[in-house]
């Protein structure tokens, strides 16, 4: 079992909305049987929430990331990013710039990603994607 995790942006558009239901569903329950895991967000991610629609205040963004760990750009992330945007634009298989900065960082980091979009990120290779629900 790995012992760290990164929450892909539409895992964690799920868990807001359930909790907001409050009603468990993919996300929680996702979450209750991983509870040994270190939960990291990507930079990326982090900027991603800012700009969703319910953050008017930094204090609400803050409560939201600050359960987890961010993860920062590298120079080792951008020596991915770059790899991988080539690879993938060569082959046909590009995914928006924000996933490929995901992507980046879950390879330069070793973790794997947790998201609902499992198709889309298993077009970039080596990269360890853990779908729920």
């Amino acid at each position: 079992m790995v012992d760290a995790l990164i929450l892909e942006t539409s895992f964690l558009v799920d868990l807001e909305r359930e909790l907001i239901a409050g009603s468990p569903g993919p996300a929680q329950l996702f979450l209750e049987s991983h509870q040994v895991q270190k939960l990291h967000i990507t930079f990326t991610i982090a900027g991603e929430l800012a700009a969703g629609p319910r953050m008017n205040e930094r204090a609400m963004w803050n409560e939201l990331v600050s359960p987890f760990e961010v993860l920062p750009c590298t120079p080792e992330v951008s020596w991915r990013y770059g790899r991988l945007y080539r690879y993938l634009s060569d082959n046909g298989l590009l995914i928006d710039a924000n996933d490929l900065w995901i992507a980046a960082t879950a390879l330069a980091f070793v973790m794997p990603v947790v998201t609902r979009n499992e198709r889309h990120f298993a077009r970039v290779p080596e990269l360890d994607v853990i779908g729920y629900g």
